[in-house]
């Protein structure tokens, strides 16, 4: 893999980070305050995955943000996704606390 393919790589991962807050959230400004993030850059990141996606994945107001389909579908897997990653550095961890004691 290439450094842009890895930088677009961790972009991705980082934008479903930043998806998921706001998902969870139901809101930009709270998921960017807990992110220690701008609106505007959490905006930023879950446009791109729309436009990567080539779908809505946020119905916004000026009041609320709610899911669509798409983005229910996508929150399920996202997670799913996150939980792998964190797993996977766990165990790389683990493994080498392990060989050091």
């Amino acid at each position: 893999m290439g450094n842009s393919e890895n930088m677009a790589l961790v972009d991705r991962l980082q934008s479903m980070k930043v998806f998921v807050r706001v998902a969870q959230h139901a809101g930009f400004a709270a998921a960017a305050r807990e992110l220690r993030m701008s609106t505007a850059a959490v905006s930023k990141h879950v446009s791109a995955l729309e436009a990567q996606l080539s779908t809505r994945l946020l119905d916004r107001t000026t009041r609320s943000v709610g899911l669509t389909e798409a983005g229910r579908i996508y929150l399920e897997r996202c997670i799913e996704c996150l939980q792998a990653c964190d797993d996977a550095d766990a165990s790389v961890i683990e493994l080498g606390k392990e060989s050091r004691g």
